[in-house]
């Protein structure tokens, strides 16, 4: 350091307010004047400052290569005492606080050296007196008959007899009038045509009355709302035709201008919200945009008013509104190529093809047709190495941008987003070698409605699941007779239900440090089928010969993210799940089943490989994945996550949960009892991501802390030497 020089250790500052004040928010206010405080001193970790120590290092010495990177990366030039300019902060200090009503503050600085560490610490002291606090707020009058206008709009203000004077509170009233303003048609007006005015002559004991006026020579068009003439669209945008050469069709008192009928009227009318005699309004031009965007079919939307020359009226301007709709390639092929590899050994290639048909009926309708096939081989040091999996699917979705229903629903209810019907259908073939054979065929019909920005509804009143061991093998068959459970579960060949899910995704806000989000879904299945079945030999339903499963399953995914810093969070979740056959089901399917482990669930187990309860599956059994399953779930988990250095991004975390069974069904241990939270599997583990722009790749290393499969003396071990590895993809929660 040089000669005579003080490093800055950090500032003070402490607020004496006056007796006859009272400061509801004293904590934002000193937040906010602590702002102001400059130049900041430098960033110390544990007390060190690691930044300093390299940036002298290299100054000293040039130091080494690691010296040299880390002082680009991390090193601070040193801020000393003589680079704080007192009054120059303190200047910005009284401007802050009368920017909130304390006018004519005392404001002292001093410092306190420490000459023998080498720091200083400087400190501001300040008498703040009491605000000036509003007694009326209203417009201040003149010939102009606008101001009646703003009378009605400062009627339900914010700013209330009593309020301090802020100005940040004023521009925020003018951005709020100026916003009511658009709404009303007043397509020219501007928060900056408005103008404050404090009176305090009135008063002796710091009050004022607040006016608001129109500032001079504002535009006369600005105080003129305007109306929609003539609403424009056109459905296909890409073509660079003028205008004169497409044809118009005239719908519902819009022109839909296009050289080929691209997209039919009548279906892309029910998202255009403008309509022609009706005050321009920026909220209806943003909810047409993001209406139109969730067709699918558009890639880009753009809405243009041009004001139109008429002849003089003295109420009223007039807009134009021309909507221009650029639309995706209509067709599209994909192609995918994936390299698998799961936690039970298998690992081989996956190809997918998928066809795309985005306008398939001229109204938005998408259609996707997929054929995908894939082959495993399982790589492992046990016997079962060498088997083989190979699977072919083909399935397809058809979905509807509108609502097909029997019966028409009052459209006023879809004001964010028009609900989607969806039609898929899907079958599987999946062959793996000396086990078994299985077909699968699933189908559904069901909708997907936006109800706001955060709030998601998806039904499926028709949901088809066939499922058909094709054949077996002797050893297959040996390990069903020797786990009634494992055999009852795949004798339900057919399900038909219902399913319904409720998603609120609060994480999507970014102005606020707690987010939420919840997602609950409901399952039930086999009870409408029933009125249609017949009883076999056995006492079972059956419907078209096949058994049918009855059960009702529901869960709920709580998470919790709390904002702790630029790129830090801590983010938490909680899971509960249960389903419950009845009737004609003794088990729940095994598709329908829960199962606990891997890299979306408690990272320290491999998928399947927990549970149920303190069941430990034989140690010679290499398949026992198939065993660990359940009709009951519970799991919570946490996790801090924090930047390391641009887009790479670490955690800490730890989880716990496990699977059970509601009755008895043969796996020891696998019963739920009250003892369930000395049953739970819990482990930690540290994580690596890489974030680019939302895509994320993860890893992350976890090892068991607590293993219900072991002997109750033998669980508590925080097992390091046996870590399990996750890749995956996006965040776990």
């Amino acid at each position: 350091m040089p000669e005579g020089e003080l490093l800055l250790d950090g500032y003070e500052l402490t607020l004496d307010v006056d007796s006859a004040a009272t400061i509801k928010d004293k904590a934002q206010l000193k937040a906010a004047l602590d702002d102001v405080l400059s130049p900041p001193a430098n960033p110390t970790f544990l007390g060190l400052r690691p930044g300093l120590y390299y940036h002298y290092k290299v100054k000293r010495d040039s130091g080494g290569f690691i010296a040299r990177f880390l002082n680009r990366k991390i090193g601070t030039t040193p801020v000393y005492l003589s680079d704080v300019e007192e009054e120059a902060t303190s200047d910005l200090l009284r401007n802050r606080l009368e920017n909130r009503g304390f006018f004519f503050s005392n404001i002292s600085t001093s410092h306190t050296d420490l000459p023998e560490k080498k720091l200083a610490t400087v400190h501001y002291d300040i008498k703040v007196p009491q605000p000036y606090t509003m007694q009326s707020y209203a417009i201040a009058r003149d010939s102009i008959a606008f101001n009646t206008i703003l009378e009605n709009l400062i009627k339900n203000s914010p700013i209330k007899k009593g309020s301090r004077f802020d100005l940040s509170a004023l521009k925020l009233e003018r951005e709020r009038i100026d916003d009511r303003l658009k709404e009303q048609g007043y397509y020219n007006f501007n928060s900056n045509f408005l103008i404050f005015q404090a009176d305090t002559n009135q008063y002796s004991n710091r009050k004022f009355d607040l006016f608001l006026k129109l500032k001079k020579d504002v535009p006369e068009k600005a105080v003129k709302p305007y109306q929609i003439s003539k609403v424009n669209i056109y459905p296909n945008n890409s073509l660079p035709i003028d205008s004169v050469d497409l044809d118009t069709t005239r719908f519902a008192r819009k022109n839909y201008i296009q050289e080929t009928e691209y997209f039919l009227p009548k279906r892309l009318d029910p998202f255009i919200l403008i309509e022609k005699g009706d005050l321009y309004s920026p909220s209806q031009s943003s909810a047409t945009s993001r209406r139109l965007g969730t067709i699918g079919s558009y890639k880009f939307v753009n809405i243009e008013y041009k004001e139109v020359d008429t002849l003089q009226n003295d109420s009223l301007n007039f807009l134009e509104a021309n909507i221009y709709l650029s639309p995706l390639k209509k067709r599209a092929l994909r192609a995918e190529l994936k390299a698998v590899t799961k936690s039970n050994d298998f690992t081989g290639p996956n190809l997918a093809l998928t066809f795309s048909n985005r306008n398939l009926f001229k109204g938005g309708e998408v259609l996707n047709i997929t054929a995908d096939v894939g082959y495993e081989v399982q790589i492992s040091s046990s016997d079962q190495a060498g088997q083989t999996s190979l699977e072919f699917g083909l399935g397809s979705d058809l979905v509807f941008p509108r609502l097909l229903f029997p019966f028409k629903i009052d459209s006023d209810i879809f004001k964010y987003s028009i609900p989607k019907t969806k039609i898929g259908l899907e079958v599987d073939l999946l062959d793996r070698s000396q086990l078994y054979g299985l077909l699968t065929f699933s189908s559904n019909f069901g909708y997907v409605w936006q109800a706001n920005k955060y709030v998601t509804h998806e039904i499926d009143p028709i949901s088809l699941n066939y499922v058909n061991l094709l054949y077996t093998s002797d050893e297959f068959d040996q390990i069903l007779q020797e786990n009634p459970f494992l055999q009852t579960s795949f004798e339900q060949e057919f399900i038909s239900g219902l399913t319904y899910s409720f998603t609120y995704n609060g994480l999507l806000r970014s102005n606020r440090r707690a987010l939420f989000f919840v997602n609950s879904t409901v399952d039930i299945a086999g009870n409408s089928i029933s009125l249609l079945a017949q009883d076999n030999e056995q006492g079972r339903g059956e419907i078209f010969g096949l058994e049918y499963a009855q059960y009702a399953k529901a869960d709920v995914d709580f998470r919790f993210h709390y904002i702790t810093g630029k790129d830090q969070r801590i983010a938490t979740r909680l899971f509960a799940g249960l389903g419950t056959p009845y009737g004609n089901s003794d088990v729940m399917p095994f598709s329908k089943q829960y199962f606990s482990g891997g890299a979306y669930s408690v990272r320290a187990f491999r998928t399947r490989s927990l549970g149920p309860g303190t069941y430990a599956p034989p140690q010679d059994d290499d398949r026992s994945f198939f065993d660990q399953s359940g009709n009951l779930r519970l799991e919570a988990n946490i996790e801090y996550r924090f930047p390391i250095y641009s887009y790479f991004k670490g955690a800490v975390f730890a989880d716990a949960g496990n699977v059970w069974n509601t009755s008895n069904q043969g796996l020891p241990g696998g019963q739920f009892s009250s003892s369930f939270l000395n049953e739970l599997g819990i482990g930690a583990g540290l994580g690596l991501r890489v974030d680019v722009q939302g895509f994320v790749i993860r890893f992350d290393l976890a090892a068991p802390l607590h293993d219900p499969s072991l002997a109750p003396p033998d669980r508590w071990n925080f097992d390091v030497a046996n870590p399990i590895f996750n890749f995956a993809i996006g965040y776990p929660f």
